[in-house]
């Protein structure tokens, strides 16, 4: 068997296009939370939704960065950004920057090593990316929740 990594159903570019267009979703979301229900509304024992942003937020940069450098922050939830929809809107658009700029730095055959992400994930590299990935679909997903709760409308998933 090759051992080189080859993109049989996808490449890295597609990959991240990918991710990116879950990320265009999520972003989405977001905006269709009214400012108070995005920090404050809950349902059963689930946090706010935007805390789970921030959660997104706190993997998906430093996260990227790690798979590209192999250089891994611990893994910092709070960032402090108060109840302001505005702010928490412009640190996932750079976030989003950040996976422009660091994911194209990731050498595809890194992706079959095994990573250790934020001193607490143990894996190879691309599952390490597919969970963030499938959280943010899960968070989203429970976004998606809120939103019919409060009888609102939320994105069209299918529309990345």
């Amino acid at each position: 068997m090759n051992t080189k990594t080859q993109a049989l159903v996808i490449n890295p570019v597609q990959l991240k296009e990918h991710w990116q267009g879950h990320r265009s979703l999520t972003r989405r979301v977001i905006e269709a939370f009214p400012e108070k229900q995005l920090f404050h509304f809950t349902l059963g024992e689930m946090r706010p939704f935007g805390q789970m942003v921030e959660e997104l937020i706190a993997i998906a940069g430093p996260g990227v960065k790690g798979l590209a450098t192999g250089e891994w922050a611990k893994l910092d939830e709070n960032l402090q950004l108060g109840e302001d929809k505005e702010k928490l809107l412009e640190v996932w658009d750079q976030t989003t920057e950040e996976i422009e700029r660091w994911f194209p730095q990731i050498d595809p055959e890194k992706f079959e090593e095994k990573v250790i992400a934020f001193d607490q994930y143990e894996d190879k590299a691309y599952c390490t990316l597919f969970y963030f990935i499938d959280n943010e679909i899960h968070h989203r997903g429970q976004g998606y929740v809120y939103l019919r709760a409060l009888g609102i409308v939320p994105p069209n998933f299918w529309e990345r």
